[in-house]
């Protein structure tokens, strides 16, 4: 398990999506991830990624789309190309 938490592990994730262009907000508030992601879909965030211990043991993310759509786990790299293709091809829902 790596030395550090998850919530660490989510500013290293929003550093490199940050780093590679993207919008980036982490929300380090101690409410319940619930709540949280009712309030990103309310507020039509295009996606969330919510990492948890197994995340960080794998060196994922757990994508969730703004329609509630879970992405299941995929790697850093494979999210940032599905991000790519949709800016470039404008097809965000």
């Amino acid at each position: 398990m790596p030395n550090f938490s998850a919530s660490e592990y989510a500013d290293s994730v929003a550093q490199k999506l940050d780093g590679l262009g993207f919008r980036v907000e982490v929300d380090h508030r101690s409410e319940k991830i619930g709540k949280k992601i009712r309030e990103a879909t309310l507020e039509k965030v295009p996606y969330m990624l919510v990492v948890g211990d197994r995340d960080m043991e794998n060196g994922t993310v757990s994508p969730r789309h703004r329609t509630g759509e879970d992405l299941g786990g995929m790697s850093l790299e494979q999210f940032a190309a599905l991000l790519k293709e949709e800016v470039d091809a404008r097809t965000i829902k």
